[in-house]
């Protein structure tokens, strides 16, 4: 780093008065050498920097397909260091005040494929014994519904008893709706059902379909998550990957890979707006976009020019 007093001066600020992190430091830090190898080839000192020279090194940062998230990250860094200039005194105005930040958009959601799924389900039919039983249900009820994980611990076994291929939901706000249940999932409660009086305890009955000995009487969502993940590494998948949020957006994503609807996948899911599902086909466009660039001998081409100019 330069040993421009500003610079120096900003740093034992963020230590002394914020009590910045080691780590919170080093990214600082990162950030501000990156903007002086920017402004020194310019010959442009870094406390004398215009916001013209600010939002040029911004562009590049775009140019140089830097995330929206990290561009975000890198301005911040830039905004604490020209405000500390302002209110110590060493520059009269503050050039990062008329930047914008970039648009992060919302971020899209984990991703798991449909082998990848398989795998999973695959891994939870091997399982031995009540706990297998129950696991094999709860993974193919919330892959072919969609369910959100509260729905699912806190269903009650009433809207199971019979063969049906329809489960009613009772989601958010007290709004019903009917979900379809696929043959698999059907099986693995009938199969689950025989084993259930297993998790009664000393109880005579249970409301709930996935009974516990717990305070909250059903299996928690926090246990469902930590048997997951256990499952995930028999199945190869890694841990980190999996959640039951991740198998409601397995179930979204495939479903329009199959051709699904919009509106239909809506009411699947119990949004109260089309807008929240269409993240989905975000999801979508990102997975196009990485396959071409991956596997189109015209997008290799491309990448490896950009390899080859960001050496220079």
């Amino acid at each position: 780093m330069s040993a421009d007093p500003a610079i120096g001066a900003f740093f034992e600020m963020l230590a002394a008065e914020r009590n910045a992190a080691n780590n919170t430091l080093a990214a600082y830090r990162r950030d501000l050498e990156d903007l002086l190898t920017f402004l020194a080839a310019r010959h442009i000192a870094m406390a004398k920097a215009a916001t013209a020279d600010l939002r040029a090194y911004l562009g590049q940062l775009a140019d140089n397909d830097l995330s929206p998230r990290t561009q975000a990250r890198r301005l911040s860094a830039l905004r604490q260091f020209y405000r500390f200039l302002v209110e110590d005194g060493r520059r009269g105005d503050d050039p990062t005040a008329a930047l914008d930040a970039p648009k992060l958009g919302r971020p899209l959601p984990k991703l798991l494929s449909e082998e990848e799924m398989a795998a999973l389900i695959k891994a939870c039919n091997e399982l031995d014994g009540a706990e297998g039983a129950r696991l094999l249900a709860m993974v193919e009820l919330l892959y072919a519904t969609g369910l959100r994980v509260s729905e699912l611990v806190r269903l009650p076994v009433a809207v199971v008893m019979r063969d049906q291929p329809f489960l009613t939901v009772r989601g958010k706000g007290g709004k019903e709706r009917l979900v379809p249940l696929n043959p698999p999932a059907r099986s693995a409660l009938t199969t689950y059902l025989e084993a259930r009086p297993r998790f009664l305890g000393g109880a005579q009955n249970s409301p709930f379909l996935f009974p516990s000995r717990g305070k909250e009487g059903h299996l928690t969502r926090q246990r469902f998550g930590q048997l997951l993940k256990g499952i995930a590494l028999k199945a190869g998948v890694d841990p980190a990957r999996i959640s039951p949020h991740v198998l409601r957006h397995a179930f979204a994503t495939h479903l329009l890979d199959h051709g699904a609807d919009l509106r239909s996948l809506q009411k699947m899911l119990g949004h109260a707006d089309i807008a929240t599902t269409q993240i989905y086909t975000h999801v979508q466009q990102e997975r196009l976009k990485t396959l071409v660039e991956t596997h189109h001998p015209l997008a290799k081409s491309t990448s490896r020019k950009r390899e080859i100019a960001a050496k220079k």
